[in-house]
């Protein structure tokens, strides 16, 4: 019988004692640890050994992306620096990077649940995994491959990019499973059929995450591949990196590891709890990460919880898909607007291609104007007004003239801020 990942607990009450517990140790290993979580916690009036229940964590303070940029290099460290064993940077393009630290029982725990998104998706020994994301100080690469060799598959580290390479050791290595960005699986998916390889790969599986996918991307994806299956896998540097979660094969949502951390989502302009089933913002809490634990972390990531247990009969909770990010929301004629709502109505249109950019203008006339660029012409002006209350222009372009990405595929182009300026150097 192969080694399962997955947790013991046979009930929710078993999940919540073993939180609780977690939740205790994280507040008193924080306190004593950091100078900067003592601070915190002191202010918000909340001692080691005050954690009762686990309504207690609504008293608990809340930490930032701020947070972790002004104390680095080393924000959030809780052990001495001789524990550290590794370091890991966010990809952020601006500013100072968020650099998180880890200890050896960090890194094995990592790999640990990283071995589960495998198990969960439901690979064997057999599988060749295919591994074409970034290596370096990025957390992906290395936690992919490690994850894979822990479960006991086949890793192919391949690293991202080189379609050329991608490509050959699809051919000569007969990988099964591949391990990327969602805009890297439709760029590989649209070469492969150009390439007319798909009789001679033997891909099955394709992991995926780092960005938002449509149900259209997938959709193609998937159909130009002949996959038998595809699944969505979250993560940040914050909270380890990738492999907190998987969709299983039912794909009712993601099951997330909630015996690894605690989910909230919450209201992100009030910070309160939202109903069960409405969109709210991502905020974790770590149970055992020694060297940057994350007390309330705001990740801005937008999502819902899913209510019930998942007809796969795993206990582990589940949130749905990325649906955008709270610091992505674009306010448009007053009425706000996250990229996410746009992906769903595209996904419902016919026809309609998986890539899309909307350009932002504001013009002489001081009104702002949106386009849609597509790659198909169908009922798309009707339905964004239906869906999302605002006008659109649409922009006609042949399938293929819309950017690829073998990262992350940038959408939203708002040229607003440049046109004022531009106006106000005229007057």
């Amino acid at each position: 019988m192969p080694k399962s990942f997955m947790p013991d607990f046979n009930s929710a009450e078993q999940l919540q004692a073993h939180q609780l517990k977690g939740l205790q140790w994280t507040v008193a290993h924080a306190y004593n640890g950091s100078p900067f979580y003592q601070s915190k916690l002191a202010a918000a009036g909340v001692q080691p050994g005050g954690i009762k229940s686990l309504e207690d964590i609504h008293s608990l303070p809340f930490t930032t992306a701020d947070d972790l940029r002004e104390g680095y290099p080393f924000p959030l460290l809780s052990v001495p620096g001789s524990d550290v064993v590794r370091i890991h940077a966010s990809s952020g393009t601006t500013g100072k990077k968020k650099v998180l630290t880890y200890t050896q029982k960090d890194i094995d725990d990592w790999t640990y649940f990283f071995a589960r998104c495998y198990e969960m998706a439901g690979l064997t020994r057999e599988d060749r995994v295919q591994i074409a994301v970034g290596y370096g100080v990025w957390t992906a690469g290395a936690s992919f491959q490690a994850g894979c060799e822990k479960f006991g598959a086949m890793a192919l580290p391949v690293g991202p990019g080189n379609v050329d390479m991608q490509c050959q050791f699809l051919v000569d290595m007969g990988s099964t499973v591949m391990c990327c960005t969602a805009s890297m699986a439709l760029l590989m998916a649209e070469e492969i059929e150009r390439r007319n390889l798909r009789d001679k790969i033997a891909l099955k599986k394709i992991i995926f995450g780092s960005e938002r996918s449509s149900d259209a991307m997938r959709r193609r994806i998937k159909a130009l591949l002949g996959l038998d299956d595809m699944f969505d896998i979250p993560g940040m540097t914050e909270l380890y990196g990738p492999g907190t979660g998987l969709e299983c094969g039912r794909h009712e949502g993601i099951h997330y590891w909630a015996d690894y951390y605690i989910l909230e989502i919450l209201d992100p302009e009030t910070l309160e709890p939202v109903p069960e089933g409405q969109p709210g913002e991502m905020v974790v809490t770590t149970l055992c990460k020694e060297a940057s634990p994350l007390i309330r972390y705001r990740t801005h990531d937008l999502t819902r919880m899913m209510g019930g247990t998942c007809s796969c009969g795993n206990i582990l909770p589940m949130h749905d898909k990325i649906l955008g990010r709270s610091d992505d929301m674009i306010i448009f004629r007053a009425v706000n607007i996250y990229p996410g709502q746009i992906d769903e109505v595209l996904s419902a249109v016919p026809g309609i291609g998986s890539e899309y950019q909307v350009q932002l203008d504001r013009e002489m006339d001081g009104k702002d104007y949106m386009t849609l660029r597509v790659e198909c012409d169908q009922r798309i002006i009707r339905e964004i007004k239906n869906n999302i209350m605002v006008t659109c222009k649409v922009e006609m372009v042949d399938y293929g003239d819309l950017p690829r990405s073998e990262r992350k595929s940038k959408r939203i182009y708002d040229n607003r801020v440049t046109t004022d300026l531009n106006l106000k150097r005229k007057t």
